[in-house]
């Protein structure tokens, strides 16, 4: 576990390299693991209006979905400040609707990491159950 976990925070440090955040300057990097062992990578992409801006996170499981991948297991997220840059609330909604619990690798520009479980950083979530039973309710 330790030495995917390693693995996982590299490709998401050369990923950030590819970050294109000329507003805000701050770059994110993600690798996601999905069970069939492949590692998709993405980083955050900023445009003029912000509101159209795609984090690091959504741009890693976009791209595997996109690429038929449904299973997943891990995601690193790194960002070069001291502390821990946990996915924003957005990036915790999709992870969750398209991950399930998965473990988030958070790591700091000292590369100390910290590993919590999805549902720790998202609780009481909504989720499909939300919108089945406002479907048995008419």
């Amino acid at each position: 576990m330790r030495n995917r976990n390693a693995q996982l925070v590299t490709a998401a440090r050369l990923a950030r390299r590819h970050a294109h955040a000329p507003y805000s300057k701050f770059r994110v990097g993600a690798a996601l693991l999905g069970r069939s062992g492949a590692v998709y990578t993405g980083c955050n992409v900023e445009s003029s209006s912000y509101s159209l801006t795609i984090c690091a996170e959504r741009t890693a499981i976009f791209k595997a979905v996109s690429e038929g991948e449904h299973s997943f297991e891990a995601i690193a997220v790194v960002a070069n400040t001291p502390e821990f840059t946990p996915p924003c609330g957005a990036c915790r909604q999709v992870l969750l609707d398209l991950a399930g619990n998965i473990d988030v690798i958070m790591s700091n520009a000292r590369g100390i990491t910290s590993v919590v479980k999805l549902r720790e950083l998202l609780p009481r979530a909504f989720s499909n159950k939300n919108l089945l039973k406002a479907r048995r309710k008419r």
